[in-house]
């Protein structure tokens, strides 16, 4: 069954000076500002596409290999993933490096790896994001 998930964000003024409001409207958690500022210098307190592409992707990807591993007869203990989307203005997005550090019984690192890499590959939002370098560290805690 296929599902649909909603957001939307309300902005005012240019993109400069302007600040907007994005909203999570599927699951209700909240609402977080927006602006350029915090697109392309320090974040101050505001997020940005790029940390909402860095979240969904960071999930994304523990989902994908956390159902690899089972598939292939391992379960993980446990998946910490991160996720760091680099933005350049005047260029976009240049870049989305994964960082996958895994508790996983029974798996040696370089089954983790070639895990990791077939979830990189498959994972919903690593493919929606072809456009971009996606790379990968992944290693056993």
């Amino acid at each position: 069954m296929a599902t649909t998930r909603h957001a939307h964000t309300v902005w005012e003024g240019n993109l400069l000076e302007g600040k907007g409001v994005v909203s999570l409207d599927s699951s209700g958690l909240g609402s977080y500002d927006v602006s350029w500022p915090a697109r392309s210098e320090a974040a101050n307190g505001k997020t940005s596409p790029e940390e909402l592409i860095a979240a969904a992707h960071s999930s994304c990807f523990s989902m994908a290999l956390s159902h690899a591993l089972a598939g292939g007869g391992t379960i993980a203990t446990r998946l910490e993933t991160k996720a760091d989307v680099t933005f350049q203005p005047g260029e976009g997005i240049t870049g989305i490096h994964l960082t996958v550090v895994g508790e996983v019984p029974g798996l040696d690192e370089a089954g983790f790896v070639a895990a990791a890499e077939g979830a990189k590959k498959n994972c919903p939002v690593s493919q929606a994001l072809t456009g971009t370098t996606i790379t990968l560290s992944a290693s056993l805690a």
